[in-house]
């Protein structure tokens, strides 16, 4: 209730500095302007993510196959990498045989979207000498779970903080909020799965989500 009340009235402020900057367009050269514009940008963003993680254990059921939810995540990814021309390789499996779950879609595209950024990020970082990068989407039925993995070869996560990077407002990302993995767990969670994660500064990193059938 809180973020909502500052975020409306930030939104205006937001939109007011817009139109000042179009029929002022010598405002752009004020020092300060631009961080000011990207300050209150990150607020704005900081306060709609903490809308969803205090809303990320409701959910908005529906029915629906989550092998061509995954199937069109991936297409779409794919698309992402080639029109910024990236040499990050990405490749998927998905194979589930199932019928339709039963779930939250748009939350779960989320979580989905988020670990593939995750892995981009992480590839992005790293400096390859002989390989590339590279990111694995695998979605398969093990016995009575559906195991979806998203795989890395990036810059992983050090073993002193890889047991943090679940936890609201923890981030070492410049510009990050710490609230993606925070929600995206709490989403998985809602739904009675797992997402759990391994890392190595030398292998990259594996984040894998446990849905039961």
């Amino acid at each position: 209730m809180i973020s909502h009340e500052i975020r409306n009235p930030l939104t205006l402020v937001s939109s007011a500095l817009q139109i000042i900057e179009i029929q002022h367009p010598e405002v752009i050269n004020f020092h300060g302007w631009s961080q000011a514009i990207e300050d209150i940008e990150f607020m704005c963003n900081l306060l709609n993510e903490l809308s969803d993680f205090n809303n990320g254990s409701t959910l908005h059921h529906s029915v629906f196959s989550l092998e061509k939810l995954l199937k069109n995540i991936a297409v779409s990814f794919a698309m992402s990498l080639d029109s910024i021309n990236s040499n990050i390789e990405f490749t998927s499996k998905i194979s589930l045989n199932s019928d339709n779950y039963t779930g939250d879609k748009i939350k779960f595209e989320e979580v989905i979207l988020n670990l593939l950024q995750n892995a981009k990020d992480a590839v992005s970082e790293k400096t390859f000498t002989d390989s590339k990068g590279s990111i694995f989407l695998c979605a398969e039925k093990i016995s009575d779970s559906i195991v979806i993995s998203c795989t890395d070869n990036g810059c992983g996560i050090s073993d002193d903080i890889v047991n943090t990077i679940f936890d609201p407002f923890v981030t070492y990302k410049t510009n990050g909020t710490g609230l993606g993995l925070a929600l995206s767990k709490k989403i998985i969670e809602a739904h009675g799965g797992t997402l759990i994660v391994t890392s190595s500064d030398e292998t990259g990193t594996v984040f894998t989500i446990t849905l039961p059938v």
